[in-house]
C-alpha cells in the first residue's frame, strides 16, 4: 500500500488524483490530520486513516501495512524538522520499506533559509537507515501568482529577487512526478530527484505576462529585502511568512531557484506546465 502524508492540502489531493491513474484506490492510504476533511476519498474507495505530525502515537497505528510512504513536507516552517522526525521514527518502527520525501531544490547547496529543516530532514533520513528517495521540489508557479490580484490593482508586482532566474512549475506537476516514483517498478532507493519547470523566467518577465493577460500595464519593482518583508505586513502576511517569501525571492537572486536539467518533465513524461498558460488561467 502507498501512503500519502498530508492528504488534504494542495500537493497532497494532487499526488491522490495522479495515484489513481496508475493504482487501484484500495491501493492508496491517505493520511490526514482531520478524517472529516478526507470525505472525498472515501466515497472514491481510498481508506483515510487519521495522522498528526505531532501526536506520533497516531502515526504507528496510520502506518501499519503500508510499503511506500510520501511524507509531504509540514507546512509549518520552524516545527517541520521534529515533525518530519516524528513520521520518519513511526514508519521505521511499522516496517515501512520506501519513504518519498519532498524536499527543496538543492537543498544541499540552496541559499533559501527554508532548505535548513529540509537538510536537517534528509540528514535523518539517512541516520535511520530506511531506505529512501528525495524529490526536490522547486518553487510552485502559484506561489506567484497569490500576488497577480494586487499587482493588477497597483501596477506593480514587487519582489526581491531582482534578476534572478526562476524556474518553477505548477504544484500538479510535482505531484504528478511523486505518483510516478511511488509506482515506478525501477528501484528508487536512493535517488535524488532536483525537479523544477521546463522554463526560467525573471520576475521582470512574470510582470509583462500578467500585463499581457489583464490588458492593464504591470512592470516589476524590485525591494531590498527588509522592505519587500514590510511590504508583505503591511498586506497582512503573518511577519514568519513574510520574511520567508522575502528570503525566498533573495534566494532566487542568487540562482536559488533556477535549474535547467528538465529532470520533472522527464519522470512525469511530458512538458511541465507553461507560465503563461497558468497566468492566463490564473
Amino acid at each position: 500500500m502507498i501512503a500519502i502524508t498530508g492528504a488534504t492540502g494542495q500537493l497532497g489531493q494532487f499526488v491522490i488524483k495522479h495515484l489513481l491513474k496508475r493504482t487501484s484506490a484500495h491501493n492508496i492510504v491517505a493520511l490526514a490530520r482531520n478524517v472529516d476533511k478526507a470525505a472525498a476519498f472515501t466515497a472514491q474507495g481510498i481508506e483515510v486513516r487519521q495522522a498528526d505530525y505531532t501526536q506520533p502515537q497516531t502515526l504507528v497505528t496510520a502506518l501499519q501495512g503500508v510499503t511506500k510512504l510520501l511524507l509531504i513536507s509540514s507546512s509549518e516552517v520552524g516545527k517541520r524538522a521534529i515533525q518530519h522526525k516524528n513520521v520518519i521514527d513511526a514508519a521505521k518502527e511499522a516496517g515501512v520499506e520506501l519513504i518519498a520525501y519532498t524536499s527543496l531544490l538543492k537543498a544541499d547547496s540552496s541559499p533559501l533559509a527554508l532548505a535548513e529543516e529540509h537538510i536537517e530532514t534528509e540528514a535523518y533520513l539517512k541516520q535511520v537507515n530506511i531506505p529512501y528517495v528525495l524529490l526536490r521540489n522547486g518553487w510552485y508557479t502559484e506561489n506567484y501568482l497569490a500576488s497577480m490580484a494586487p499587482a493588477i490593482e497597483t501596477g506593480q508586482f514587487i519582489g526581491a529577487a531582482q534578476d534572478g532566474k526562476i524556474s518553477s512549475s505548477a504544484r500538479e506537476d510535482y505531484a504528478e512526478a511523486a505518483a510516478a516514483v511511488l509506482t515506478s517498478t525501477a528501484p528508487q532507493a536512493g535517488k535524488v530527484y532536483e525537479l523544477a519547470g521546463d522554463e526560467s523566467y525573471t520576475l521582470t518577465e512574470l510582470a509583462a505576462l500578467i500585463s499581457e493577460a489583464s490588458g492593464k500595464p504591470v512592470t516589476y519593482h524590485n525591494l531590498a529585502e527588509a522592505d519587500f518583508i514590510k511590504a508583505l505586513e503591511g498586506a497582512g502576511l503573518p511577519t514568519p511568512l513574510a520574511a520567508m517569501l522575502a528570503n525566498s525571492d533573495n534566494g532566487a537572486s542568487q540562482g536559488g531557484l533556477f535549474d535547467d536539467s528538465h529532470t520533472l518533465s522527464a519522470l512525469i513524461g511530458h512538458p511541465t506546465t507553461p507560465l503563461k498558460e497558468l497566468v492566463f488561467k490564473h
